[in-house]
């Protein structure tokens, strides 16, 4: 098992990026893919939040390709792995989610999103994998949230054995409340980005059909003046002698 310790780790099957201990596993794709559009380049990896009890991503999934992300998990720590298909085709994706011995704990096939939520019984290693090798030509990009345990209280909360102060509770308070509102901020990102990849494809195909239909009544259009002309186009008529 690697030891994670921050950057790249390239080896020669496979590259792998370590975030929070968590290294993920890019497996190599068929030729053919490695060129991709600057918008696909742009977006991959467009979002990386790392914080004290886990790792928050969004990464891009080509075609015919998997990708695993790997944790390294003490025994009895609630675990919480939620994922969406933010673009890319029918906006699914297969998730599967196994322990240190090759368990099985969760599979999900052709997910748009889901969330999982695991208690392990004991420690290793437990990878998340996310495959997109149905589809043949769609990229897909999907956001990850991958959180272990629960989150550390704040400096000084839990230094003292009295009963907080009204100050502390108001700190604790607020501090919660800007965790809900960042968790929502987060979604609404999602769908807002979801959506408005939907109304470009339906932008895209409204266009295509309108130039399509454009290009049918051009050529009806001449079509309709030859025929007419010839109606009235006198024919001479040769008379042999």
């Amino acid at each position: 098992m690697q030891t994670c310790y921050g950057g790249v780790q390239p080896r020669p099957e496979y590259s792998t990026m370590c975030q929070n201990n968590i290294f993920l596993e890019f497996l190599p794709s068929p030729p053919g893919h490695l060129e991709m559009c600057s918008m696909r380049m742009l977006i991959a990896f467009v979002a990386v939040v790392q914080t004290a009890f886990g790792v928050e991503l969004t990464f891009e999934l080509p075609d015919n390709s998997k990708q695993c992300f790997h944790e390294d998990i003490e025994a009895n720590k609630q675990t919480t792995v939620e994922f969406q298909v933010v673009t890319g085709g029918h906006y699914d994706v297969d998730m599967t989610l196994k322990g240190p011995n090759d368990e099985t704990l969760y599979q999900g096939v052709k997910k748009q999103f889901d969330t999982v939520k695991i208690t392990p019984k004991t420690t290793g290693t437990y990878t998340a994998c996310f495959s997109n090798e149905f589809s043949t030509f769609s990229h897909k990009l999907v956001y990850m949230n991958f959180q272990v345990g629960e989150e550390k209280p704040l400096p000084g909360l839990g230094e003292h054995y009295t009963a907080m102060t009204k100050m502390e509770s108001s700190s604790d308070s607020v501090h919660n409340n800007l965790n809900t509102i960042v968790d929502y901020q987060t979604h609404h990102r999602l769908r807002e980005a979801q959506g408005r990849k939907r109304a470009e494809d339906l932008n895209a195909r409204v266009l295509y059909w309108s130039i399509g239909e454009t290009l049918a009544i051009l050529i009806i259009f001449v079509g309709q003046v030859f025929v007419l002309k010839g109606f009235f186009t006198e024919r001479k008529t040769i008379v042999s002698t």
